[in-house]
C-alpha cells in the first residue's frame, strides 16, 4: 500500500508540473486546481513546509549527536612547539630562593581512544603519547620520554548516570521530533485547506453577485415596460432600479475579495502573481463512520502528544536524580600502563617501567543547612506539578479527539442537508422570477427567495469546508490515514538529505 501510494504522489506531482510547464509561454497562467493537487504543492515548496523541515534536520542532528556520544571517540592532543626562555623562581636544599634561567625547546602528541560508558556513567580511555624536550644554550641536548600504552578510567560512584539517562530521553524526543513533523506537514494541509475555501467561497459570492446582476437588470427591464402599461407601481420600479444598483456595487466587492483570496493562496503555495487558479470543488470521502476508540488508539500510539509526556516525565525524574546525586560526590580514577625515557628516541620505547595512578576524590558536605535536601525536594515538587500537568493534558486531549470524531460523523448529515437546500433554493428562486414576471408576487417574495438562494449556496459550501477540515484534524492527531488505511510516515533520512 505504501508503495502504490508513494507512486500516486510522484505521478500527481509530475502531471502539476507538466500542468503548470505548459502555461509557461504567456504572462499570464490559467491554473484549474484541485484540492489534493494544493495541498501537495503546499507541502512541497510552502514557505512552512520549509521551517518545518529545518525543525526535523536540527531535532535529527540533536539525535546523532547523541548516538555519536555512545560510539568511541579517537581524539589528539599535542603542542607543536613549545619554546620558552625565561627565568623561574627555583628553591635551593638550604631552603632559599633563587633565580635560575629556562632555555628549551618541547613538542608533545598523545593520541587517545575515548568511550563512554553508559552502564556505570563512567569513561574508559586507552591512549599512547610521546613528549620531547631539547634543552638549548650551552650543553645542549634531547631528551624523551613516551608512554607507548596507558589505560585510564574514570568513574563517579554516587553521581547521577547521565549516560543511562540520555539513552532513555533521547530516543523519545527524537520520535517526539518525527511525530510532530508529520503533524506540522497536516497543519500545512489544515491551512491549505482553509485557503482553498476561502477562495471558493469567493468565487461562488462573485458567480452569485453575477447571477443576481443579470437577474436584476433583466427584471427592471421588464418592469419598465410593465409600468408603461400601468402592470406595477413607480415605488416597485424604483424598487427593481435601486436592486440593480446595489447588485452591480455587490460585483464589485465580490471580485475585490477574489482577488484578495486568490494572491492569498498564490503567495502560500509559492505560486507567481501572473498565476489564475480556479478551485475545483472537492467531492467527500469514501462513506464511513469513525470509531472514538480506534481514533484514540492511533492516536496515542502516533501522535507526539504521548511521547511528549513520556519525555517530560523521564526528564523530571532525571531532576530529582540528578539533585538526589549532588548531594555528596565520590569519584574514581585511575590509570595503568608503562612509561620510558631516553635522550634518544629508540631508546625511548626500551627499559620501559611501570606507570600507575589510582584516585578517589571525595565531596561531602558536613553542614550545608539543608541545601541539597531543598534542592531535592525542589526537584520532586516539579515531578509531581509535571505528573499532574500531563494527567490534565492526557485528559484534553482525548476530549479533543472524542469532539473531532462526533463532529465528523455528524457533518455528512448535515453536509447533505445543505446540499439539497441548495438544489431547493436555487429552484425555487428561480420559480419566484417566473411567477413575478407575470405579476403573482411581489418584489418582497422575489427578494427573500434571491437572498434564500444565496444563504444556501454559500451555506453548501461551508459545510464541505468543515467535512474536510474535520477530516484531516482527525488526521493530524492520529498521524494515520484512515481512506487508505495506513500509517502517515516519511523516508527521514532521505527528507534530511534534501
Amino acid at each position: 500500500m505504501k508503495r502504490y501510494m508513494k507512486k500516486v504522489f510522484i505521478s500527481t506531482i509530475c502531471t502539476l508540473l507538466a500542468t503548470f510547464a505548459s502555461y509557461t509561454q504567456d504572462s499570464t497562467s490559467y491554473i484549474k486546481l484541485t484540492l489534493q493537487e494544493a495541498i501537495i504543492l503546499a507541502q512541497i515548496q510552502s514557505v512552512d513546509a520549509a521551517v518545518v523541515l529545518n525543525k526535523l534536520k536540527t531535532a535529527y542532528w540533536e539525535y546523532r549527536t547523541h548516538q555519536a556520544d555512545q560510539l568511541p571517540e579517537i581524539n589528539f592532543e599535542g603542542t607543536l612547539p613549545s619554546y620558552n626562555n625565561n627565568y623561574s623562581r627555583y628553591q635551593q636544599q638550604d631552603g632559599s630562593y633563587t633565580y635560575v634561567q629556562s632555555n628549551w625547546l618541547g613538542l608533545n602528541g598523545k593520541v587517545s581512544i575515548d568511550q563512554n560508558i553508559a552502564l556505570t556513567g563512567g569513561k574508559v580511555s586507552l591512549n599512547t603519547s610521546l613528549d620531547f624536550t631539547r634543552q638549548l644554550g650551552k650543553g645542549a641536548y634531547n631528551e624523551y620520554m613516551s608512554i607507548p600504552v596507558g589505560l585510564t578510567f574514570e568513574q563517579p560512584i554516587f553521581g547521577v548516570n547521565k549516560q543511562k539517562w540520555m539513552r532513555r530521553i533521547e530516543p523519545v524526543r527524537y520520535n517526539e521530533a518525527k511525530a510532530s513533523y508529520i503533524e506540522n506537514v497536516e497543519e500545512i494541509t489544515i491551512l491549505t485547506i482553509d485557503y482553498f475555501f476561502n477562495l471558493l467561497d469567493a468565487k461562488a459570492s462573485l458567480n452569485i453577485a453575477n447571477q443576481n446582476f443579470e437577474n436584476a437588470t433583466k427584471l427592471y427591464d421588464i418592469a419598465v415596460a410593465r409600468r408603461k402599461i400601468g402592470q406595477i407601481s413607480e415605488s416597485e420600479l424604483m424598487q427593481l432600479n435601486l436592486s440593480a444598483l446595489q447588485a452591480k456595487g455587490i460585483v464589485t466587492e465580490a471580485q475585490s475579495k477574489l482577488n484578495t483570496r486568490m494572491f492569498q493562496l498564490r503567495s502560500f503555495l509559492g505560486l507567481s502573481e501572473d498565476d489564475l487558479i480556479e478551485p475545483v470543488i472537492p467531492g467527500l470521502a469514501p462513506s464511513f463512520r469513525m470509531n472514538y476508540q480506534t481514533v484514540l488508539e492511533k492516536a496515542l500510539e502516533n501522535n507526539s502528544v504521548a511521547k511528549n509526556i513520556l519525555r517530560r516525565q523521564l526528564e523530571a525524574s532525571y531532576a530529582v536524580a540528578s539533585a538526589k546525586g549532588e548531594q555528596r560526590s565520590i569519584s574514581l580514577f585511575a590509570s595503568v600502563g608503562y612509561t620510558g625515557k631516553d635522550t634518544t628516541f629508540e631508546q625511548a620505547y626500551n627499559h620501559l617501567r611501570g606507570n600507575q595512578q589510582i584516585e578517589v576524590g571525595v565531596i561531602i558536605p558536613l553542614v550545608d543547612w539543608g541545601k541539597r535536601k531543598g534542592k531535592v525536594k525542589v526537584a520532586e515538587s516539579n515531578r509531581e506539578v509535571i505528573l499532574s500537568r500531563t494527567k490534565q493534558e492526557q485528559m484534553n486531549f482525548n476530549q479533543n479527539v472524542f469532539l473531532l470524531v462526533e463532529n465528523f460523523n455528524n457533518q455528512a448529515g448535515q453536509l447533505e442537508i445543505a446540499e439539497q437546500a441548495d438544489v431547493i433554493a436555487e429552484k425555487r428562486y428561480r420559480t419566484s422570477i417566473e411567477t413575478f414576471m407575470i405579476g403573482k408576487i411581489n418584489i418582497l417574495d422575489l427578494n427573500d427567495a434571491q437572498k434564500t438562494k444565496d444563504e444556501a449556496k454559500l451555506k453548501h459550501i461551508q459545510e464541505l469546508y468543515k467535512y474536510w477540515n474535520y477530516f484531516y484534524n482527525i488526521r493530524s492527531v492520529t498521524l494515520y490515514d484512515f481512506i487508505a488505511d495506513n500509517n502517515l510516515d516519511a523516508d527521514f533520512e532521505e527528507i534530511i538529505r534534501k
